[in-house]
C-alpha cells in the first residue's frame, strides 16, 4: 500500500503556479545531502486509502485558484503499479496539469516496463538523482543542476 507524509494544498515551490503537492513515501535512491530522509521509508506516514483519495480529489475540485497537482516524495516512482492507480485516478477525476519529481531519469523510465506507462498521466516530469555537489539555491524547481524539466505534453489537459 502507498503510503504519504504530508500535502501541501497550495504551494508555488512545487512547479509552476499554484499546486496542490503530495509527497509519497519510498525512495531507493538514497541521495546524499537528501532534504527529505524520512521520506526514504516506503511505510514512513499514513496509507494513501480510498477516503483519503476522496478528501485529496475534494479539496483540488475545489479549489479554483490550483493550477494544478505535484506528486513528490521520496520517489512517487518508487511503487510504480500502486502509483499508476493513484495518478489515473487523480488525473482523470481532477483534469489537473500534473507534475512528477523522480530519481529515475526519464531515459530509465522508458525503458522500464513498470514505471513507463507513468508516463502517459504526467504532463510535466523532473528526473534526474539529487547531486549535493551540483545544488543551487538558484535553480528553479531543482535542488540539483543535473536534474531537468522535461514537458511531456504538448497540450494541456
Amino acid at each position: 500500500m502507498l503510503h504519504y507524509l504530508y500535502t501541501y494544498p497550495e504551494t508555488i515551490v512545487d512547479g509552476d503556479g499554484i499546486r496542490f503537492s503530495i509527497y509519497l513515501s519510498g525512495c531507493s535512491h538514497r541521495c546524499p545531502g537528501c532534504h527529505n530522509l524520512e521520506s526514504w521509508n516506503a511505510k514512513a506516514g499514513y496509507p494513501v486509502t480510498p477516503d483519503i483519495v476522496e478528501q485529496w480529489i475534494d479539496e483540488i475540485n475545489r479549489n479554483p485558484l490550483l493550477d494544478g497537482i505535484t506528486f513528490s516524495g521520496g520517489d512517487p516512482f518508487y511503487n510504480p503499479q500502486e502509483f499508476l492507480s493513484l495518478l489515473k485516478e487523480i488525473s482523470t477525476r481532477t483534469q489537473q496539469n500534473i507534475w512528477c519529481y523522480t530519481g529515475y531519469t526519464h531515459e530509465e523510465i522508458q525503458k522500464d516496463p513498470l514505471r513507463a506507462p507513468l508516463l502517459e498521466y504526467i504532463d510535466v516530469l523532473v528526473d534526474g538523482r539529487f547531486i549535493q555537489e551540483l545544488y543551487s539555491p538558484r535553480l528553479e524547481f531543482r535542488g540539483s543542476s543535473n536534474q531537468r524539466i522535461i514537458n511531456l505534453k504538448t497540450d494541456t489537459r
